[in-house]
């Protein structure tokens, strides 16, 4: 008998629990204070159970954490096998240090870019593409512990430009970032327009500062991922970093070239 994929065994335990306790999605929507189009949406598959709705479902329904139990278990199992170990070591980090010269970084995007994205370069589909999404949204999680990791991201200029899922999700998700930038362990670095050649174009990075070890550095590729742990190339990793970092607006500048960059999407 094949197993059930998680993200169905959470709708069809979130229905049956919703059931039992005799409320429609009316009901259960204002008991949690969300709407019952979301309710309907998480029970039929087409959105991805965030942490705070899951824990409101659960208290509301008396599961007992049955419904955050399914979620944690649907959260792991959605991450590729290759990835599991980085989200590990990304979620002990004392600092994380991340390039992007293509994308939002993960642990900065917003539901609907990340959708957007999964859609468009993953090409996911269906229940596959929302227990990625559930997956995403939880590793940022990390950000918002009681001692959060420091997390220095530096973007180029052309992630602000590109039009991952049209001007209403790009609006919303640069005036994420810069909310989240002006959390006081967020540090946001642009390279401006006009930067020509620089290391950084050769890839995607981030560099993880564990609490009591070297860093270790974390490469993406088409295929999967590569965790880079030798001293010679986590070195490697930190001289591109700093010429990156070198050519980069201060994190001030940067928050208010986003800003403008948000407002110029309609």
């Amino acid at each position: 008998m094949n197993r059930m994929p998680m993200l169905e065994l959470f709708a069809g335990e979130l229905r049956r629990l919703r059931s039992g306790a005799g409320l429609p999605q009316e009901a259960l929507g204002e008991r949690v204070n969300y709407s019952a189009s979301l309710v309907a949406a998480v029970e039929q598959c087409r959105r991805p159970p965030r942490e705070e709705f899951t824990q409101r479902c659960d208290e509301a329904l008396r599961a007992d954490g049955l419904l955050v139990r399914i979620r944690e278990t649907l959260v792991r199992e959605s991450l590729m096998p290759w990835f599991r170990e980085w989200v590990t070591i990304e979620q002990e980090a004392t600092a994380l240090r991340s390039f992007e010269p293509l994308v939002v970084p993960g642990l900065l995007q917003t539901e609907a870019y990340a959708r957007a994205l999964y859609e468009g370069a993953a090409q996911f589909v269906g229940e596959a593409l929302e227990e990625q999404v559930v997956a995403r949204l939880a590793r940022q999680a990390v950000l918002d512990r009681p001692a959060p990791p420091q997390l220095v991201a530096v973007l180029d200029y052309t992630v602000l430009e590109r039009p991952v899922g049209g001007p209403d999700v790009m609006r919303e998700q640069l005036r994420h970032l810069v909310e989240v930038g002006r959390r006081p362990r967020v540090h946001l670095h642009l390279v401006p327009r006009g930067i020509g050649a620089y290391p950084g174009l050769n890839g995607a990075f981030v560099l993880a500062t564990p609490p009591d070890s070297d860093d270790v550095g974390y490469l993406d590729n088409q295929l999967q991922g590569t965790i880079v742990e030798r001293t010679v190339d986590v070195h490697s990793l930190r001289q591109v970093w700093e010429s990156v970092r070198a050519e980069a607006l201060p994190h001030g500048a940067t928050l208010t070239a986003i800003s403008e960059a948000a407002e110029a999407w309609t």
